[in-house]
């Protein structure tokens, strides 16, 4: 399957560190060969790359590590195809706008049937069903309201859609609007917060440590989601599965 990696915060932060341990599952340590994406928020707008190419591999990739591109929001997305070749438009991140904002949606897993639920206002261009499992939920939300309702309320109905698809499937889920971080858990996702005090972090994917204290500032919050832990000395929250987390300014509500 694919692996995911979020990152919320509540000042713009670079993800260069993570970044570098999860290519190296793309086709260097993990089997995730068939390209890979990440979006970065930057204010109410986005940039995003992707490439076909395993992200151990990608000259994209390398720019994206060595490049640091601060952002409150990121998404990123390594990919073992088993729906939909191997193609650019068949990368994770998928990016739509919905109430005036961009949405950012990667997945991890197979749903069975997706590709069955009826569309309306939103298409998937490439072949895989979570592209299509993304246009659904949008489609149902933009059904449901016509503005941005309130945040509790967002968060009881993208739970019960992430639930509806997971009965599919498996359905590991990272979800972003620029502002929160929704995550579903239906096998594998783990998280933590870094806040002061801060310490050191080593990869557990490459030889690399960085000492946060000398990164950050004492206000700093920073939560990163992954498939599965990158860091080999902090303590991570494995998620039940069927569990559902959003965060938001770093923390997790």
């Amino acid at each position: 399957m694919c692996e995911l990696l979020g990152m919320n915060a509540n000042v713009p932060t670079d993800i260069c560190f993570s970044f570098a341990g999860l290519m190296r599952r793309g086709g260097q340590t993990g089997p995730h060969s068939d390209g890979w994406g990440i979006t970065f928020y930057d204010g109410k707008g986005c940039r995003s790359f992707h490439d076909p190419r395993p992200s151990a591999e990608s000259e994209i990739a390398r720019f994206v590590r060595g490049y640091s591109i601060k952002s409150t929001n990121v998404i990123c997305h390594i990919r073992r195809a088993n729906r939909g070749r191997v193609a650019l438009e068949n990368t994770h991140p998928f990016i739509r706008e919905l109430w005036g904002r961009y949405w950012t949606f990667a997945h991890n897993g197979q749903l069975k049937g997706v590709k069955n639920l009826t569309l309306s206002a939103y298409l998937p261009v490439g072949t895989t069903d979570s592209e299509h499992a993304f246009c659904w939920m949008l489609d149902r939300l933009r059904e449901r309201w016509d503005r941005p309702p309130a945040h509790k309320s967002l968060c009881r109905e993208i739970r019960r859609l992430a639930e509806e698809l997971n009965g599919r499937g498996v359905f590991n889920l990272l979800l972003c609007d620029g502002q929160s971080l929704f995550c579903f858990c239906s096998t594998n996702l783990a998280w933590l917060t870094r806040r002061y005090p801060f310490g050191n972090a080593t990869l557990l994917d490459e030889d690399l440590t960085v000492d946060f204290a000398q990164e950050t500032t004492a206000r700093d919050v920073v939560s990163m989601v992954a498939t599965r832990p990158l860091t080999r000395d902090e303590d991570w929250t494995i998620m039940d599965k069927g569990s559902f987390v959003v965060f938001r300014d770093g923390s997790c509500l």
